[in-house]
């Protein structure tokens, strides 16, 4: 899972290669056709023009506007029905040239909310343009997918107790588990994705009134930014994708690369903890990973209950490091919260970092199509959007006699990746299962792209999207893409690096492109170090 850009608690979405998970899921890849047929009439979806107000909600900034427009549920069938995508923007403060888009990344997360909150870090944009965002199809208040109140099935879908030891009895697990979240889901989960999500960014484009789409898209986000631009290859204005994803990579290899990289992250975090008399890991660095790793065992073996109810798991604990692990500002809060656990068997500093917290899912009714109340919005949304936009996205479906067969190497070849994130990652590349085939547009289609330059930054450090990634999606989108070499740390450079901010914001405002190849250094810690916890 590819990363939200804002620190807080969000579900990830890294990647990487293996020859193996290219044996199990990289073949038969059918043509897309779909974009070679005559398209139906949008007109009426073209012509809107939204009405801004207030954010309605206690957290939203008073010069916050919010508004929606109206889409197509189906785009093949624009009459079967539509649904309403959510909007917020800041208005511009000096001379507007128009809007930016903004997409924080997930897939999965709303953005409405994490404007609201990190908007701070894009008022520099509002300097020229009008800086807007959205929940995308299925999400937030568009919309939102769930897979419904918790049970067994949704805890296979949340990453929790999949057993990967009995894998028939995980495949019916797996199965029910889809059939759940198309029962909470309603019309919208068979029209989710990337493709879908950037139709619907043109609609947006049109409405706001720009003749073409200037966009900022973290991680996921640069998915999404790739694909509207190999389908509205004339409407790109100035794009910068921040955190490179994968276009090629099936679902496999990038779960071997994202347990290598979150590894690398803990390594990095526990050289750093050792060194602090306060580590819950003690100062011994050669044997702080085998403690990390008897921690996770031990809370699978026996989970410590919560005040909400439920159960923290040495697999909810991995997905809260390695939440946490995507930002070094992090470090000493997870120190903290890791100390509470190990110390005092209190988990809510733990369950701080996990998205939706051990709050079980609200269970509510499909929507009809229109906005619901930010408080509506079911609390297992992030990870049912998640899953259900990768898969949309991904067209490999082994079949169950298949996927048994590897299984057993699958399992060494992510452990050897990761002993501690592995079985979460594999977890992760069996949650398609029992679900449609996605599409294979992104694969066979997003490629040599004619269109105006667009921005494509890497990280060195990254450990969710790995720099190769920026350079191979760039030889792939051709000549319209410039590299900028982040030297520094962490998931996305825009907000951690000042060098990739200021050369982002002189694009976005002025066209000034940097050379392809120019690089960053990285930035010092505030006063050279990383402060330990008190």
């Amino acid at each position: 899972m590819l990363a939200m850009l804002s620190t807080q608690a969000a579900v990830r979405r890294c990647a990487g290669a293996s020859a193996l998970a290219l044996a199990l899921l990289g073949a038969g890849l059918p043509a897309a056709a779909a974009a070679d047929r005559p398209q139906p009439d949008l007109s009426r979806f073209y012509g809107q023009k939204p009405v801004w107000g207030a954010c309605e909600g206690p957290d939203m900034p008073k010069d916050l506007q919010c508004a929606k427009v109206t889409v197509p549920i189906d785009y093949a069938r624009p009459g079967a029905g539509t649904l309403d995508v959510a909007l917020a923007r800041y208005r511009a403060t000096g001379e507007s040239q128009g809007s930016v888009l903004l997409n924080f990344g997930g897939p999965g997360g709303a953005g409405i909310p994490e404007l609201a909150s990190e908007g701070r870090q894009f008022m520099d944009l509002t300097s020229g343009y009008d800086v807007v965002t959205f929940d995308p199809r299925g999400v937030g208040r568009s919309s939102p997918v769930s897979c419904g109140e918790g049970s067994d099935e949704a805890s296979a879908v949340a990453e929790k107790d999949a057993d990967i030891g009995h894998p028939q009895a995980l495949f019916k697990q797996l199965k029910q588990a889809a059939a759940q979240c198309a029962r909470h889901s309603g019309p919208v989960l068979p029209h989710i994705g990337t493709i879908n999500a950037s139709r619907d960014m043109d609609v947006i484009r049109q409405a706001l009134g720009d003749d073409k789409l200037n966009y900022l898209g973290f991680s996921y986000g640069s998915r999404l930014g790739a694909v509207y631009a190999a389908q509205f290859p004339g409407k790109v204005g100035r794009i910068t994708l921040d955190g490179v994803d994968t276009l090629t990579e099936s679902l496999a290899e990038q779960g071997v690369a994202g347990a290598e990289g979150q590894q690398t992250a803990l390594e990095d975090f526990l050289d750093w903890c050792t060194t602090d008399v306060g580590c819950p890991f003690g100062q011994d660095r050669r044997t702080a990973g085998d403690e990390v790793l008897r921690l996770v065992r031990s809370l699978d073996e026996d989970p410590l209950p919560t005040g909400l109810g439920g159960k923290l798991s040495g697999q909810d604990l991995v997905g809260a490091i390695g939440q946490a692990l995507y930002s070094k500002e992090l470090w000493p809060s997870l120190q903290r919260a890791l100390v509470s656990l190990v110390e005092d068997g209190d988990a809510r500093r733990v369950l701080a970092f996990s998205t939706g917290g051990m709050e079980p899912p609200r269970d509510r009714h499909p929507t009809d199509g229109g906005l619901v109340d930010a408080e509506d919005v079911p609390s297992d949304n992030l990870v049912a959007a998640l899953m259900a936009i990768n898969c949309a996205d991904d067209p490999d479906r082994p079949a169950s006699a298949r996927l048994s067969k590897d299984l057993d190497e699958l399992r060494t070849a992510y452990d050897e990746a990761s002993p501690v994130f592995g079985r979460y990652r594999l977890t992760q590349l069996l949650m398609c299962y029992g679900r449609p085939k996605g599409t294979d547009f992104i694969r066979d289609r997003v490629k040599n792209v004619r269109s105006a330059k667009m921005l494509l930054v890497g990280t060195r450090g990254d450990p969710a999207t790995p720099y190769r990634w920026a350079v191979e999606t760039a030889q792939r989108l051709g000549s319209s893409a410039v590299v900028l070499d982040n030297k520094g740390e962490g998931h996305t450079g825009y907000s951690s690096s000042k060098c990739v901010h200021r050369k982002v914001n002189d694009f976005l405002l002025y066209g000034s492109l940097p050379p392809n190849g120019s690089s960053c250094p990285a930035d010092a810690p505030p006063g050279g170090t990383l402060e330990h916890s008190d």
